[in-house]
């Protein structure tokens, strides 16, 4: 092939390469063409809902973004694109929801917000008359509540994490695995009949905080499990080994290399095992039963929580000022959870290797 020739050919293979790719700013051309054509569309159809208007716009963005890259960049690229553009339709389906579930309560419950809802309880209130009375009874309620079933799942469910890492072998081992896989699943109605079952009518004591708590801790202990498992498989063996090398005993491995290795994986788990089971409401309706008033001690008499609070108020039929205290409770509650989940990250954050440098 002479000089003249491969001179011509090169430059025809280089805009080959580089001529078939469709501008940066095309996806969100797609986009924008999309949603204003599927909008169209459901108005000259007539259809009253968004969410419908929202769906034709997926679709036609999904569709027009392949039509386009196939015509422009070829089958292979538009390929990748058309996987693409669902990855993006389906992060926006998700979102969505959780975005508008969220500014729909802070628009209902930010009115409900103030001093006096968040330091008074319901104790003198005639709910369905009476815009007074607050959440302070609940508050104390839920912190107390949950704090008790953390207190009483987060060291089992640690034991048994180590337990099945770090000795578990054989039937045992997968016999627990296995119920602890079970209890992941198990809906919240069947650990508050249990408890009610068990401690309640079997032994005979009464409504009280302490009876919600042993039922969340049953739906927290296999969170913590399984969170604090995946951690302690995350610890490199060679620490191990080492420690074994220098004749450091199993326990006092576990204690002084493998736990503080994992430490911080093990309190985000545990934290959103935590968040996970401050909105359960069937077995504190069960357990717990319900104040107006403010009882600050778990383990005597009834006890009022956020959950059960928004459910009663909501529950009042034709009653305007329960709706707005329940969505101030709701508004409330959400900002816990968050929260929560807050902490759990940045404590994830801070003990990554890259935090702690």
């Amino acid at each position: 092939m002479s000089t003249a020739t491969v001179s011509d050919t090169t430059p025809r293979l280089s805009h080959r390469l580089t001529a078939a790719r469709l501008p940066r700013w095309a996806p969100a051309g797609i986009a924008a063409a999309s949603i204003a054509v599927g909008c169209g569309i459901g108005a000259a159809a007539g259809l009253k809902s968004h969410i419908q208007w929202g769906l034709i716009s997926a679709l036609l963005f999904v569709l027009a973004g392949y039509a386009v890259s196939a015509s422009v960049e070829g089958r292979r690229q538009a390929k990748d694109r058309f996987a693409t553009s669902l990855v993006w339709v389906s992060f926006i389906c998700a979102v969505v929801p959780l975005v508008s579930l969220t500014v729909y309560t802070v628009q209902q419950g930010i009115g409900a917000i103030n001093g006096d809802f968040l330091t008074h309880s319901m104790k003198g209130v005639v709910a369905t008359l009476s815009p007074d009375g607050g959440i302070y009874h609940a508050i104390i309620g839920t912190i107390e509540q949950v704090l008790l079933a953390t207190l009483i799942a987060a060291p089992i469910g640690l034991l048994t994490a180590v337990y099945l890492v770090e000795y578990g072998r054989g039937r045992l081992a997968k016999a627990v695995t296995f119920f602890v896989d079970v209890m992941t699943g198990i809906p919240s109605v069947v650990a508050g009949l249990f408890v009610l079952s068990l401690w309640n009518i079997a032994l005979g004591f009464e409504y009280s905080g302490f009876s919600g708590s042993l039922a969340l801790a049953i739906l927290m202990m296999p969170v913590v499990v399984r969170s604090t498992e995946e951690m302690l498989k995350l610890v490199p063996n060679e620490l191990r080994e080492a420690s074994y090398a220098l004749g450091v005993p199993r326990w006092k491995t576990i204690l002084r290399i493998v736990l503080p290795t994992a430490v911080g994986g093990i309190t985000t788990g545990v934290m959103l095992a935590v968040a996970r089971i401050t909105g359960e409401t069937a077995p504190v309706m069960m357990l717990v039963f319900g104040a107006d008033f403010i009882n600050s001690d778990p383990f005597n008499g009834p006890q009022q929580s956020l959950p059960l609070y928004i459910w009663q108020q909501y529950s009042q039929i034709n009653n305007d000022f329960g709706y707005q205290r329940a969505w101030g409770a709701a508004l409330v509650l959400i900002a816990f959870v968050m929260g929560l989940n807050l902490i759990a990250r940045g404590i994830a954050r801070w003990r990554s290797p890259k935090g702690g440098h």
